[in-house]
């Protein structure tokens, strides 16, 4: 199997979810329509939706290097100098899931920012809808690339008035794993939540350090959320990780949820467990007031 079509642990935990009823999904017409991904399976029919009263919410154009990384966006209309989150994608393209989730961030006070860094390909990730095509665009992307493309949505996220001196980053599922890598990686960034960031990496050239590898490495303050039954992701890693930061003296914290799976957060997927989710975005929420992100 070449590195592109590698089925890495995020993969894993979607590619062999629980089994689900077919009751209670939109139908594939009705998804699309709605703006979600239909790689994962069909789409839960009571989705959670925020709106944007009192919000600004848009697209953007941000420069990196010649190029232009589209972007969404959403920040309190009130306010001039909210703190800035990224909100670090799954690999299935900005697509509606992730546009609420930065839509309930910028609720919270926070000029949210998710970044479509997967854009040079050229490809609309959020139409594609087998994740063996996604594999080649997404096993692709080089570290170094990525993390520049997330220190140019910082600088943009600045030159719009957020307050990058309150910077954090959230993602979930391989965005999970770019929180822990964002963390060993900026000096400015006061705190990351990892919705099961993959802690080992499948062997890729372009990745050249695994969250596990970069613990003695870590700047910023990481929570990481994790499933117990997540087929992808073993717990026995996760522990791995937790011994490799407080070995090196690292501040983090990790929650497992015993008996919930990879994706317990993604309220669109047959994956989505109610009471892990709330409790993980309240942990997410206390982790960024605790260190300065949030008021």
């Amino acid at each position: 199997m070449s590195i592109e079509t590698t089925i890495t642990s995020d993969v894993v935990g979607l590619i062999k979810p629980p089994p689900v009823s077919r009751r209670g999904f939109m139908s594939a017409t009705a998804a699309v329509a709605a703006g979600y991904t239909l790689a994962t399976g069909p789409v839960r029919a009571e989705v959670i939706t925020t709106d944007t009263s009192g919000l600004q919410a848009g697209d953007a154009k941000i420069k990196v290097g010649s190029e232009e990384m589209p972007a969404y966006f959403v920040r309190p209309a009130s306010s001039t100098k909210a703190p800035v989150i990224i909100v670090a994608m799954e690999i299935f393209g900005l697509h509606e899931y992730i546009k609420d989730v930065t839509r309930r961030l910028a609720k919270l006070g926070a000029f949210a920012v998710a970044p479509d860094y997967y854009f040079r390909k050229g490809t609309d990730l959020t139409k594609i809808t087998d994740i063996k095509d996604l594999l080649p665009v997404v096993n692709s992307k080089p570290d170094a690339e990525l993390l520049s493309d997330l220190d140019a949505t910082v600088v943009w996220a600045g030159s719009q008035g957020g307050d990058t001196a309150k910077l954090g980053i959230i993602g979930f599922c391989r965005g999970g794993r770019t929180v822990w890598e964002y963390a060993a990686h900026s000096g400015t960034l006061k705190a990351g939540v990892a919705f099961y960031g993959p802690p080992v990496d499948a062997p890729n050239p372009l990745w050249p350090k695994s969250p596990l590898q970069l613990a003695p490495e870590m700047k910023a303050p990481v929570l990481g959320l994790y499933g117990g039954a997540d087929t992808g992701i073993p717990v026995a890693q996760v522990e791995q990780l937790k011994a490799a930061l407080a070995e090196n003296k690292k501040t983090a914290e990790f929650k497992i949820y015993p008996e919930a799976p990879h994706g317990f957060h993604a309220d669109y997927r047959g994956s989505y467990r109610k009471d892990a989710a709330e409790d993980a975005w309240k942990q997410a929420q206390a982790w960024f007031k605790k260190y300065g992100v949030l008021s």
